[in-house]
């Protein structure tokens, strides 16, 4: 093992939805879905202490809504961590957040990612792809796109992931209303309305999705949007107004309750700005590629 670190600050970046199918109810209870996941640079930031004469996990977090211990996916990929790699060492984390809570855009998920891979840089003790992934998978569906970062093909429940060609770099708008949707209650309506298909009809990841653009990004179509839309009409028209005001793809991202806009130009985002509802949150953000989401990750 290399030499113990103490501290390291890093970033965990948000993801975006660009398409999501539900295919139909698992065995297991899960939803099978195909997803194309697209990383942004919006982010959260983190701060990992390792205390070698503690043996004890803390998070601490600036938004007192989030949990802490065990309702928190950091605290539980920390001791994930501890206990895979026989880990005596205590840990200590701080959260900094900026992705909102309950938007769909993988704020839990990318924070648990960037635990593990900061662990990872902390202490030397570097995993092959298959043991972090399986760590990672044991945390949630979403965690292990953000082992990659980029543009990513979701199968499975999500955590079965391929990465696949990056697109240019866009400016994207992140409208977040200030309400969270319940992924299970999203999951639960959809799945009465819109699968009809038996376990048995699954196939394999790419020949069940087979309109995935290779270089292209629309049409970005979601799943949830039915459930959502139907709940939240005010979301449907900003989409719209969205699509009206020239994005390349506009679209509910996960079960939501974020909308985003894809644009080709900054002069487009900046005019799609006056669309947003008063009170509601708008982030500034962009598209962010694989070899960006790595160099980035570790920047601060």
């Amino acid at each position: 093992m290399e030499t113990l670190k103490r501290t390291l600050r890093l970033r965990a970046f948000a993801k975006i939805n660009a398409g999501l199918k539900i295919i139909g109810k698992r065995p297991d209870g899960y939803h099978e879905i195909r997803t194309i996941y697209q990383t942004i640079t919006l982010h959260d930031k983190l701060e990992i202490n390792l205390a070698p004469g503690g043996k004890e996990t803390a998070v601490a977090c600036d938004n007192p809504a989030v949990p802490a211990g065990q309702g928190n996916l950091v605290y539980r990929a920390c001791e994930l961590w501890r206990q895979a790699r026989a880990f005596r060492c205590g840990i200590q984390v701080r959260l900094e957040k900026m992705i909102p809570l309950g938007g769909g855009l993988g704020g839990a998920s990318t924070d648990a990612a960037a635990t593990l891979l900061g662990l990872e840089r902390l202490t030397g003790d570097r995993l092959d792809f298959s043991a972090r992934h399986r760590l990672a998978a044991a945390l949630g569906s979403d965690v292990p796109l953000f082992l990659l970062g980029g543009r990513v093909l979701g199968c499975g429940r999500g955590e079965e992931v391929y990465p696949l060609n990056d697109l240019p770099s866009r400016a994207c708008l992140v409208v977040f209303p200030g309400f969270a949707v319940s992924t299970a209650e999203a999951y639960h309506e959809a799945g009465l309305r819109l699968t009809d298909r038996p376990p048995t009809a699954y196939s394999k990841c790419f020949g069940a999705w087979p309109q995935i653009p290779p270089m292209s990004w629309g049409p970005a179509e979601n799943d949830f949007e039915q459930v959502v839309f139907a709940r939240w009409p005010e979301l449907a028209r900003l989409k719209r107004r969205f699509i009206r005001a020239g994005a390349e793809v506009a679209s509910l991202t996960g079960s939501g309750s974020a909308v985003y806009a894809v644009f080709s130009s900054p002069r487009q985002l900046v005019r799609a700005s006056q669309l947003i509802p008063k009170g509601w949150h708008l982030f500034r953000t962009r598209t962010l590629a694989r070899s960006g989401y790595h160099r980035k990750l570790y920047e601060h």
